[in-house]
């Protein structure tokens, strides 16, 4: 069985800094790279009747396909994620990450992390803390180098 890791991008600066520590990590196990986003657009538009899964948006497909790890020998995989069909709640990318990982018998999850604490956080939530706290495998959050303390 090979292994696989997840990594989550929102497509910033700090998406980026994970990548390449996912990279690392996918080389050194040799393991396959599961590039995920999770799209805010509804994958069953209300109202539209739907026999079976809709495609997804192009434009959307191929900007998670411009996603690509820095290290042409590790195996990748894109795939753009969605929140519950059928839900009037705000899709919750944390929820929709670790059940990804559920289902993919996932090795390990890498994020990228704001590093907010306090009044902040309590007001913005935080993905990376969903996942952490629910993940089915380890997870690997990595932090900003500007928002390190000494």
């Amino acid at each position: 069985m090979s292994k696989k890791i997840v990594f989550a991008t929102n497509y910033s600066p700090l998406s980026a800094e994970a990548l390449r520590v996912a990279t690392h990590l996918a080389g050194a196990e040799q393991a396959t790279l599961l590039i995920v986003h999770v799209s805010e657009k509804e994958r069953y538009p209300v109202g539209e009747s739907c026999q079976e899964d809709p495609s997804p948006d192009a434009a959307e497909l191929d900007r998670l396909r411009s996603v690509l790890p820095n290290d042409q020998r590790v195996a990748v995989e894109h795939h753009l994620l969605y929140g519950e069909p059928g839900s009037a709640e705000i899709t919750q990318p944390g929820k929709a990450i670790v059940k990804f990982a559920a289902e993919q018998h996932a090795d390990m999850v890498v994020v990228a992390t704001h590093g907010r604490k306090g009044l902040a956080h309590l007001l913005m939530g935080d993905v990376a803390e969903n996942i952490i706290r629910n993940a089915p495998c380890p997870v690997v959050a990595v932090r900003h180098a500007a928002n390190q303390e000494p």
